[in-house]
This record gives structure tokens, sequence and C-alpha cells, in this order.
């Protein structure tokens, strides 16, 4: 088990803290940074929030592009799991929200060139979204910003590629440890006022456990069109066909011992496992109306198919396993900002509006050990959102900024019941709530600041989070959870190191945590009284010369029940489950011209699997090591690659089931295990 005794947390904290006076005589300086992950450009000095970035060179290199957590462990503040399981997709928490999704991601709010990849319920997934193809990914840490609505994580700002000025065609080969297999191309270029990058691959993978084979092909397109100067129009179009992702479900601590392979028996019994088509359009318009006047504005529609084969059924007394929905998803959005004064204080301010709409047709059907049965369940569900919002900054000095915020939303679910055997459960519930913002950043020095921050954010249960024990419609035992944020940082460049420090309290009210019943199989979710986080995230990057780079991140997390009780044993003062109580990052990166060498390692401390703290998991330490070879000539480059996962062997869970019934939480992640990549680029 990995702990990180107290000596050695002070050791780190001051690490954090001396390590920008000891640099600050390098000569190598970093160039400022710009962020837009709160729907308006600033400087990264300026945001008075827990925000980092992350580059190409951060998101390639080797990366296998199975999953996002290839790239955001290297993230404070954030853990990620299920790397390995595509039929429940990844699941990323921030601060803690968002471990307690039972697929997907729950609490963080995505989004993809600026188009919601999260739905109006709150529900996201990541299959849809290009990991071949990243140019910039942008993350807020806890519920510090009102321009984004219903989350009370934080935001997932993901960008993709555009046309490089130099057209270019890239074949790609991969090919890896268990049937890992890629082949895929990308190509761009620019002509005159238009830029456009394409990617297109076919993904297939038998997996680490039993019954684990994934297949997956992926097209995403994107065009850039200069209109005039300061204007420019974005078209996004992506593609995506799943037809198999197997589900080996997740087994007991004695059937781990037995064999970290097997498969839970229900999954093979009732074939567990999904299929997807989804496609998604969008458009996103950013312009200078004048000088310090700027509009952006979006509008999108994406289609989703889903069948889901679930491990129950009527042979297990379950009334049904087969899950099938089909999505309309569609929305809008507009934001003006301009430069103003308050009185003779300079200032920015920015008003928004958001609409969105997402229909689901939704049925259930008995799982006869993986032929479909008869229908036992029909429901219309439709979500509307509809936000408006406020951001006011003001430079109260030549040194201090304020930024005040206000956002008003209103959500409303419906249910039509179409299957009238049961009763008729239609209904519909409408939430109205205001999340507020008001953060400070001081300039103690040119290249430093220290900030505070006071939040507030809200979060819906989603359809599948209402999913009522009692029969269909909705759940009235559940509601949104609220949750109230103070934070204070430190972040900065000092020569050639950059570092953030973040502490922070967040109080939440209502927090929505997941169950399973003996005999149902199907998870089902309820409101804890309260529930408070506290904790500590570092993060330093040191470019220590041309050719070495070192990364670290470490995150010490206190997240407790404070009123919760089940069945009559109270539970305040038990952590809450799936997340480490701490996580340490280290990365060193040699880059010798256009070659690299990388060798990364994330150790977890010891986590819960239930919210009693009976099921106690142990920590460890993966070790990851990366390299590869760029050849140029003649205007052809060739990358080849080699990276080997898990380097000593360790055995770890890729995810854990919080609360799951039977003691049903693990599932187990490979040893070691490798890939080999060969990109060959015409210029």
């Amino acid at each position: 088990m990995v702990m990180f005794p107290r000596p050695y947390q002070s050791t780190l904290l001051c690490a954090a803290l001396s390590l920008p006076l000891t640099l600050a005589a390098e000569t190598q300086r970093l160039e400022p940074l710009t962020v837009t992950a709160p729907r308006l450009e600033r400087p990264w000095l300026d945001t008075p929030a827990a925000l980092s970035v992350l580059e190409r060179e951060d998101l390639e290199q080797a990366r296998q592009g199975l999953q996002l957590d290839e790239s955001l462990v290297r993230i404070p503040g954030v853990t990620a799991q299920n790397r390995y399981n595509f039929a429940q997709d990844l699941r990323v928490s921030m601060r803690g929200f968002g471990a307690r999704s039972a697929f997907g991601i729950r609490g963080v709010k995505l989004l993809v060139d600026g188009i919601p990849e999260t739905t109006t319920d709150g529900q996201s997934q990541v299959d849809a979204i290009d990991l071949t193809a990243l140019e910039r990914i942008e993350v807020i840490r806890g519920p510090s910003s009102v321009l984004h609505g219903n989350a009370t994580g934080g935001v997932l700002d993901i960008t993709t590629r555009s046309g490089p000025p130099e057209t270019f065609l890239q074949p790609r080969l991969e090919a890896g440890s268990d049937g890992y297999r890629r082949i895929g191309a990308q190509a761009g270029g620019q002509a005159e006022a238009l830029a456009w990058h394409v990617s297109g691959w076919d993904f297939a993978m038998d997996g680490y456990r039993d019954h684990s084979v994934a297949e997956k092909r992926l097209l995403h397109s994107r065009l850039d069109w200069d209109l005039a100067a300061g204007h420019r129009l974005t078209a996004l179009a992506t593609f995506l066909d799943a037809p198999r992702t197997d589900d080996p479900g997740a087994l007991t601590a004695t059937e781990v011992a037995m064999d970290r392979r097997m498969a839970n028996p229900n999954a093979l019994r009732f074939d567990a496992g999904q299929s997807v088509t989804q496609e998604r359009l969008g458009l996103v318009y950013r312009g200078d109306l004048s000088e310090g006047e700027q509009m952006q504005a979006r509008v999108f529609h994406t289609w989703r198919n889903f069948d889901n084969r679930l491990p129950f059924g009527p042979a297990i007394g379950a009334r049904d396993g087969m899950v099938s929905y089909d999505r309309v998803f569609y929305g809008a959005g507009v934001q003006y900002t301009r430069e103003n004064h308050l009185g003779s204080l300079p200032g920015r301010m920015t008003l928004g509006l958001d609409l969105e709409r997402q229909q689901d047709d939704r049925r259930r059907f008995q799982n006869l050990q993986g032929v479909r049965g008869d229908l036992t369940f029909e429901q219309r569900e439709t979500a509307e959102a509809a936000g408006v919002f406020v951001q006011q900054e003001v430079d109260l000095t030549e040194r201090l900024q304020t930024t005040l915020g206000l956002r008003r939303d209103r959500v409303r679910f419906a249910v039509d019941d179409q299957f009238l055997n049961d009763g008729d459960d239609s209904g519909s519930r409408t939430f109205q709530e205001t999340s507020q913002y008001v953060g400070l950043s001081y300039a103690w020095h040119p290249q430093h600041r220290i900030y505070g921050a006071f939040g507030t954010a809200f979060e819906t249960p989603t359809f599948t989070e209402y999913a009522n024990p009692a029969g269909g419609g909705f759940n009235p035992a559940i509601k949104p959870q609220q949750a109230r944020n103070l934070e204070l940082g430190f972040k900065g460049f000092a020569g050639a190191l950059q570092y953030d420090l973040a502490v922070f309290r967040v109080d939440v009210r209502d927090e929505l945590v997941p169950y399973e019943l003996e005999g149902d199989g199907r998870t089902y979710y309820e409101n804890a009284g309260r529930t408070r986080r506290q904790g500590l995230e570092a993060g330093l990057s040191w470019f220590a010369s041309p050719q070495w780079t070192f990364t670290g991140a470490w995150t010490y997390s206190d997240f407790t029940f404070r009123e919760f009780e089940v069945n009559d044993v109270d539970l305040a003062g038990r952590e809450l489950p799936a997340i480490p109580r701490q996580q340490l990052f280290l990365e060193a990166a040699w880059r010798p011209g256009r070659d690299y060498y990388i060798l990364d390692m994330l150790a977890l401390d010891r986590q819960y699997a239930d919210n009693a703290n009976t099921e106690r998991v142990s920590g460890t330490a993966i070790f990851n090591a990366r390299a590869g070879w760029v050849f140029r000539q003649d205007g052809w480059d060739v990358e080849t690659f080699v990276a080997v996962n898990n380097l000593f062997d360790q055995g770890y869970f890729a995810n854990i089931r919080p609360n799951a019934a039977f003691g049903r939480y693990y599932e187990p992640a490979p040893g070691r295990n490798f890939f080999v990549g060969l990109h060959v680029t015409r210029r």
C-alpha cells in the first residue's frame, strides 16, 4: 500500500513553495499562457481559479489514446478510472465530484471545440471524442465558474486540431498487447481563408479480461473559415460507430484472487455489453465586433443510438436487462464581451445565454441470456435548460483584480410513460437555480499571483440517476445537490518553473450517492445529507533545459460525510468512496531534437469501496515508459515509437465500483503491456 506520511506531505508543500525562490535565477523564461476555458480569453495568471492547461506535447508522443485519463493524470485534483472497460466509459472526478458515476462522466461540464458534450441532464460520454487529434485541454477544478451551469465538479474544455499552414497526409498504424490494433489517417492544410483537418480510424482490442472485446470507428472533421479580419466560423462534424463493446463486469475480492482475467459470471451469462452510433454537427462563430467588443455564438445537433445488455435478467429475478434509447440533443448559445468602466475603474463585462434540449426515447426489454425478450418499459424523457449569466471583471488597482459572476438556470425534466401495463408514471420536475462567484487576484510580483475565490454550483440528477426502485417515472426521493466552494491559491512563473497551489473547502448539501439492490443489479441513487471536501492541490513544471522537462502533481483529499444515515447506521465522518486519499504524478521527459524519452509514475493512496468504509482498497504505484524517434527527409516525417504501461507489472484496479451489491467492487487492470506505432507524414 502506498502511503505518504506527514513529514513527506510537509516536504512536498515546502518544495512547492520554495522552488519558485530557488529557481528564480534561471535564465530560461516561459511565454505567457492564455486560456479560454472560462469562455473568454484571459491570461492564465489573472484567472482566479484552479486552472490547468495541457498542450499537444502533453497529449500525444506515444500515448495510446484509449481514454482521456492518459493525459489528465498530470493535473492535480483530477482522478480518472475505467480506461479499459469501454462499455462503461471513462469516469473522471474533480475534487471527488464524478466518482459516484456508474458509467461515463458526472459532475463535470465537458466541451469540445466550444460544443457541449455534456447533455442537458448532466451526463457526459467521451467515446465520440477523437483522442488522436487533440490540440489542447483546459481544466477548471471545482465550482469556480458561473458561465457553465449544471455541474459541481468543474469544467473540461477540449480543443481539436485545426489545419496547419503546410498541407499534410499522415497514415497511422499501431498495435500492442491484448489484441490492440488501430489503423487510421489524418490530413489537413490551409487554402486562402480556409483551414481544414480530418481524422479517421478503425480501432479494435480483445482486452485483458475475458469478455472485453471492443470495436470502434470514428471520423472527425473541422473546418475553419476566416470570414473577415477578426471573424471566424468553425464547422465541426463527428461520426462514431461502436458496434461491439463487451462488459466483463466487476469481481469480488475472492474472484480477483482466483483469476484477475475472469469476467463476472453474469456478464458472460447475459452477454453484457453495448453498441453505439453517434453523429454530431456544430457551428461556432467568434468575432471582434469592434475594438474591445467580442461575440461568440454556437449551434449544435447530436444524434445518439444506444443499445445495452446488462448482466441480469429474469433468470435471476430481474424484470429487465436490456436498455436502448434514441437520443436527440441540440442547442444554441451566445455571449457578448466588452471592455467597460465602473466609475473610473477599467474592466470587462460578459453576458451570455445558453439554450439546450435533450429527448431520449428509452425502452427496456427482458434479457434472455443475451437475447432480447419482451418489452417491459417505454417512456420518452425530455430535459430542457435555459441559462443566463453575467460576469464582470474589475481592475481595482494595477495589481488587484476582482471577478464577480451571477448565473440563473431553469432545468425542466419530463417523462411521458408509454408503457401503461403497470400504470401511468408520467410526470415532470422543474428546478430554478442561482449560482454566484466572487474572485480576487493580487499580483504581488509581475510573474506571481495569489487569489481567493468563493463560488456556488448545483447539479441535477440525470435521467439514469432518477431511476425509480419502485418502477418507472421519477424517483421522488432525490433532488439536486448544492455545492459551496471556498478556495485560496498561488500560481506563477519563476524562471524555468511554472507552479500552482490551491487549498480548498467544498460543502455539499444533498450529495447524490449510488447504491445497488441485491437481486436487482441496477444502480440507484439517494441524497446524503451533507458532505465536506477539504484538500490541497500542487502542480509543478520545471523546464530544466531545452531537452529536459520535469512535471509533478500532488493531491491530498479529505472528503467525508457530515450528515448521512443508511439503515439507521450513522456514517458521519466516513470517507467518500472511490477517491484516493492522496495521488502523486511524476514525469521526467528528455526530448533531444525531435526524439523523446519519457518515464512517468502515478501513485495512488488507499481508498474505500463503500460508504461505510468497511472495504479498504490498498494503494499502488504504476510506472510507464515511452520512447519515440522521428526521421525527416525530402518532405517525409517517419515517427516510430514504443511504450510500456505498468512497467513493474503491478496488480491494481482500473476501476472501483462504489457500493456495488455482493461485494463486486473490482475491475482489475492489465499487468505489464506494450504497444508500438508508426506514423508517416507527407508534407
